[in-house]
């Protein structure tokens, strides 16, 4: 498995820290940045990590994004076409968004989680598969709704 990683300066600890623990995993990181405290803009690097997946270049299937709250890095990402990025705070919702939705970017707030439940979050995202069945169905309508809004 592959993921790319971003932050802005909000979330450059915990990109940081889960980073070196997937590295110590296994796992290969492409990470977009940022590498400073320096303040930058969180959608400048939600794109980066959703044009890599998207395009497949680096061959990451699958992103992490952290700011500040998790919310603004979650919304600029949910405006690229086959970005299906979730916000999550807890372990069920990281399951859940995998097996239900095939959430393929993971979102988190350095400022309201920390680094053990991030650890479990990021777990329990990645070991989750999507479930399919009537999830499917449910997640071909979003792929729908994007293309109407084209």
């Amino acid at each position: 498995m592959k993921i790319a990683m971003g932050c802005d300066h909000g979330g450059i600890h915990l990109k940081e820290h889960v980073k070196k623990y997937l590295i110590g995993k296994g796992i290969e990181i492409v990470d977009h940045g940022t590498y400073t405290e320096d303040s930058c803009d969180y959608p400048d690097y939600a794109a980066k990590v959703c044009r890599d997946i998207i395009s497949g270049d680096s061959g990451a299937d699958r992103g992490i994004l952290i700011c500040g709250t998790g919310i603004g890095i979650s919304i600029a990402a949910n405006k690229f076409k086959g970005i299906r990025a979730s916000l999550c705070g807890d372990v069920f919702s990281a399951k859940a968004t995998r097996e239900h939705n095939d959430s393929n970017v993971l979102c988190m707030g350095e400022r309201v989680t920390g680094v053990g439940l991030a650890e479990m979050i990021v777990d329990a995202w990645i070991e989750t598969e999507f479930a399919g069945g009537r999830h499917a169905r449910r997640v071909e309508k979003i792929s729908e709704l994007e293309k109407a809004c084209e």
